[in-house]
């Protein structure tokens, strides 16, 4: 739950220390989040028994795991991710599972080989790439001719306005958040506008490009919205910082924003978001 002019992810350190440890921390109730739009991507991406999938920001392995059961024991799927929290957590959980492995790496630059996959998925885990350009023009060479590519991306802030509520209720506490960045830099609101994102396929050679609207339920708990609103992003950076009583000055800021949202004791969110299709 990130202001949309932030960076989402300001390098891959963030994911290997304090982002990528607190959704594993989370894990359980990000699975339950976004386990529509994992189905969603898979749906569309459609893989039949016996292939080869990569699932790009794989995370803690929950859209690996689906696709792998999709294809089948003849099949395989690689879940590559840069954080190595998150990838410990996948592979804890794929102990049993044979046709499933996980790399950490760089999707934009980390060399697949030529053709290798019959379907390249992800979910919101492509919005990051400094050079969308060259990270997609690289998971085409991963792709077999034919294949698809599949994957979800937020759609615009306003769209998804209540996500913005802990930041902007604990910005007056926190004189020194950096500066924001352009809306389009990387992060979780960078392909909000589809023609950005058709045009960076176009460019990077993929074709047959489909983008629709997907909007799935998320409701949360009071507690559950504060877990991700104080954990992640620019809050879960910024407030480890400072001391207990900006710390809980803050929480209470977010409690009572959050409060006017209640409904029956849950705040009835919805994901606003585009999924994305192409081929090679």
């Amino acid at each position: 739950m990130t202001d949309p002019a932030r960076p989402a992810v300001p390098d891959q350190g963030y994911w290997s220390r304090s982002g990528g440890s607190a959704w594993a921390d989370l894990q359980t109730l990000m699975d339950r989040l976004y386990q529509p739009i994992g189905e969603a991507v898979a749906d569309r991406a459609d893989p039949p028994v016996g292939a080869r999938v990569l699932d790009v920001g794989c995370g803690a392995g929950a859209t690996t795991l689906d696709l792998a059961r999709r294809v089948g024991p003849t099949g395989h799927c690689t879940g590559v991710d840069i954080s190595a929290p998150l990838l410990e957590a996948a592979r804890r959980r794929a102990v049993a599972t044979a046709n499933v492995d996980f790399i950490e790496a760089d999707a934009q630059t980390h060399d697949f080989g030529e053709a290798t996959f019959d379907a390249v998925t992800s979910r919101f885990g492509v919005m990051f790439f400094t050079d969308p350009d060259a990270a997609f023009a690289n998971l085409r060479r991963a792709t077999k001719p034919g294949g698809r590519l599949t994957f979800a991306c937020w759609r615009a802030v306003a769209e998804n306005a209540l996500t913005q509520v802990p930041l902007e209720a604990a910005t007056p506490f926190l004189p020194d958040l950096p500066p924001p960045l352009p809306v389009d830099a990387p992060g979780r609101f960078a392909f909000a506008d589809p023609e950005k994102v058709r045009g960076i396929l176009h460019r990077s050679g993929w074709t047959d490009i489909e983008i629709t609207p997907l909007d799935t339920p998320t409701p949360l708990s009071l507690d559950e919205m504060l877990d991700l609103g104080l954990k992640f992003g620019v809050l879960g950076t910024a407030l480890p910082q400072q001391d207990e009583t900006v710390r809980a000055q803050v929480r209470a800021a977010v409690t009572d924003r959050l409060n006017v949202h209640l409904r029956d004791g849950i705040i009835p969110m919805s994901a606003a978001c585009w999924l994305v299709s192409a081929r090679r």
